[in-house]
């Protein structure tokens, strides 16, 4: 039956798809007597699939980068998610540039598949709108400093009061424990403070960051990660709910095996290199004949071997077979290896290393991005439509892919407080009398 399924919904003949009767049962997991509808060929349209996250409602009351990037990651695979923002001021991320007449041109991407609210939670009647929402909610995500949710009285203890088994993911600079708990925390620092930093660039220039927000996507990961961990572990294990603790720095930190094995054992310190050092030979960036730069790493003995194909070098084997061999003698090998590139254009230097099976790029800029063929086939870039700016945005596309319950771009960043009559109305059931009083006092 599951396989004559698939088949029918693949082949987009969902005509003769066979209709169960529909489930309607009170969502186990939220607060009152909301009912839930699970039966996903109510509104099936040809071709569309339910997304994996279907029935799951999430609170963004983040901003910036990382927390509200983990919300969108889940968003983007069909939860409900209420993206919470002060009135008549919204995120900080709607005016973080690059700007077009104004308008942050990042917002669509970064506010897509949400539905926007206004909220201020310094009023009595603010936080018991926010306790509302809570009680039919799954998720919060917050990336206030630790403890001012608690400072405002809508902390952890209290929202378990009006919801049980909510999950609460804490995204932060330094994590909810520790000396450093109530710091305030940005990216940039934190990558900093991470190690990493320290490890970027040459060894007789300054440390450099990265020139986009690294700790904060990664962060946000991270986030959306443990969100889904938390949520598997209260439904499918039939847990508790629990909060989720992410701090910007350990994200990065904890790439950081090699680098934490050597100091532990022998005292080293990791210094600054432009590629990682003392795992792989050869390993690096190496101009071309034609002026370009390519990407050689040999990671594994394997590779190395076919390497030696594609450069015509039997003679390096088996002398130079083993990691060890080539770490001990490297410069022989990486002199070889900037030879042949600065003789071969980068073409051939590809197509060779293609044939042999040798992981070879050149360094892309987003132009070659745009016009490559590998993008275009995984749809990686995507145009997504802005309100807001009169036009559409091109953006990253949906990732991870799933073949079953693929994601959607269902629309773009709203304006601030674009789904108020919605939430406040429909979802909390407020009247129009009252949601005007809550406009007029700027609750909302």
């Amino acid at each position: 039956m599951l396989f004559k399924l698939q088949k029918l919904l693949y082949s987009g003949d969902i005509k003769n798809v066979p209709q169960p009767d529909p489930i309607i049962r009170t969502h186990p997991y939220r607060n009152g007597t909301e009912q839930i509808n699970y039966d996903v060929y109510d509104e099936m349209e040809e071709k569309h699939m339910a997304q994996c996250l279907e029935g799951i409602r999430v609170l963004d009351i983040a901003t910036v980068i990382a927390a509200p990037f983990a919300a969108g990651l889940l968003a983007d695979f069909g939860a409900e998610v209420i993206k919470v923002e002060m009135p008549g001021r919204g995120d900080a991320f709607r005016a973080m540039g690059p700007l077009k007449d104004g308008v942050s041109v990042r917002w669509p991407s970064m506010g897509r598949n949400k539905k926007t609210v206004t909220l201020d939670f310094h009023y009595e009647e603010g936080k018991e709108l926010f306790m509302k929402l809570v009680a039919k909610s799954d998720v919060v995500i917050e990336n206030f400093k630790t403890g001012t949710l608690d400072k405002w009285g809508i902390g952890v203890d209290e929202m378990k009061k009006v919801n049980p088994n909510i999950i609460v993911t804490h995204v932060t600079g330094y994590g909810q424990t520790g000396p450093n708990a109530k710091l305030a925390g940005l990216g940039t620092p934190l990558q900093a403070f991470s190690g990493m930093t320290y490890m970027q660039g040459y060894p007789d220039r300054p440390p450099v960051s990265p020139p986009f927000a690294l700790a904060d996507y990664v962060g946000g990961l991270n986030a959306a990660l443990g969100t889904m961990m938390a949520l598997y572990h209260r439904d499918a294990m039939k847990g508790a709910g629990q909060e989720v603790d992410v701090s910007l720095y350990e994200g990065l930190f904890r790439f950081m095996d090699a680098m934490t094995a050597e100091y532990g054992l022998w005292g080293k310190v990791r210094e600054r290199s432009p590629m990682p050092s003392g795992a792989s030979c050869p390993i690096g960036t190496f101009e071309t004949k034609d002026k370009r730069f390519a990407i050689i790493v040999c990671s594994t003995n394997p590779v190395f071997w076919h390497l030696c194909d594609a450069m015509d070098r039997p003679d390096w084997r088996p002398k130079y077979d083993l990691a060890k061999d080539r770490l001990a003698d490297p410069k022989p090998i990486m002199d070889a290896v900037t030879e042949w590139c600065a003789t071969h254009t980068y073409d051939e230097i590809k197509e060779k290393c293609d044939k042999a099976g040798v992981p070879i790029s050149s360094i892309y800029n987003m132009k070659d991005i745009f016009e490559d063929a590998q993008y275009a086939a995984r749809h990686d870039i995507v145009d997504i439509e802005s309100d807001e700016l009169g036009c559409s945005v091109k953006a990253p596309g949906i990732f991870p892919v799933l073949t079953g319950t693929p994601g959607e771009i269902k629309w773009g960043g709203k304006k601030i407080g674009a789904c108020n009559d919605e939430i406040y109305g429909s979802l909390l059931g407020l009247s129009a009398e009252e949601l005007a009083e809550l406009r007029e006092k700027k609750i909302i």
